[in-house]
């Protein structure tokens, strides 16, 4: 069998996360105390604790999930779970997934996504920016309402999540624009979503260029279990092409659909989700039904997994 581990982005947040995980495995806990010094607060409470508009602030999230996912990952190791074959990440995921593959250290990895989430939130006045899903319509079409919408003004597809899941951002009106047209056009849903930043499109431009220097700074190393990059659906093989990808990925649409059938195609016959709720098991489900896809977001979910990987050896 070969394993496919990937890792939840902004979204799967939620007030009172891996608090039965972190009962059992005392790593969870860990983890986060490990980022609480690096940021100067109390990450734990905070996740714990709420409010619920606190989590969600894209300066609390990004470090917040990167938290969880390596939590995760480590619950999963301690019980015995295996190394995968492959690692990918949905958006803030992908650093995740190259800490827990080695290209970073997880305290480089907090202060970088610490600073991600600064500058993106800095590129965009509050209220000026949004995100909506819209679900129903093919890719293309997706795109060609946003070429109709946009007007003069910024609004782009920019997470390919699955088949008939695509989230659009840019600037407010835009968007909202666009949603209409969606709508008009067939999409059976068009949602505003509760973000903070209009990520992956052309408005971070700025915040990736301030980021590149960020990115210098920070030391990488080559992953030592491959990563599946978000941009180009590649697995690089030098730093400086994942410090590239990271900064163009800030303005790039997220490939979701994409990265799974690569996964699929380079063998992955189980694909596990580690981090909080069941976002990416849901799409990957969605986008091959033959691949089986779990979760690692409790206990009960991890000892599942590790019993059916069990049962295919």
């Amino acid at each position: 069998m070969t394993l496919a581990i990937v890792f939840p982005g902004q979204g799967s947040q939620a007030a009172g996360m891996q608090a039965a995980l972190a009962e059992e495995y005392p790593e969870v806990r860990d983890t986060y105390q490990q980022a609480s010094d690096q940021l100067g607060f109390d990450l734990w409470e905070l996740v714990q604790e709420g409010p619920a508009d606190g989590v969600n602030e894209t300066v609390v999230t990004q470090p917040a999930m990167l938290t969880a996912g390596v939590a995760a990952w480590r619950a999963w190791r301690k019980a015995g779970g295996g190394a995968p074959a492959y690692m990918a990440g949905h958006s803030l995921g992908e650093y995740t997934a190259l800490t827990c593959s080695g290209a970073l250290s997880f305290a480089d990895a907090v202060r970088l996504v610490a600073r991600r989430a600064e500058l993106m939130q800095a590129a965009v006045p509050a209220g000026q920016g949004a995100m909506a899903a819209i679900l129903g319509l093919d890719d293309d079409v997706v795109a060609s309402v946003c070429r109709s919408a946009a007007e003069g003004q910024v609004v782009s597809a920019v997470n390919f999540n699955s088949p008939g899941q695509v989230v659009i951002a840019g600037e407010r009106a835009a968007v909202e624009r666009a949603s209409e047209h969606a709508k008009a056009v067939g999409a059976k849903r068009a949602m505003l979503l509760s973000v903070s930043v209009p990520a992956h499109c052309d408005l971070m431009r700025p915040a990736a260029a301030e980021f590149r220097a960020t990115l210098a700074e920070t030391v990488f190393g080559v992953p030592t279990i491959p990563v599946v990059n978000n941009v180009d659906v590649e697995v690089y093989d030098s730093i400086e092409r994942i410090r590239d990808g990271l900064e163009r990925q800030l303005y790039s649409p997220v490939r979701w659909t994409a990265t799974i059938h690569y996964l699929v195609e380079h063998g992955a016959s189980r694909i596990l989700e580690a981090g909080p709720g069941k976002v990416l098991t849901g799409l990957a489900r969605r986008i091959d039904r033959s691949t089986p896809a779990l979760c690692l977001d409790t206990p009960a979910a991890l000892r599942e997994a590790l019993a059916q990987l069990e049962e295919q050896q």
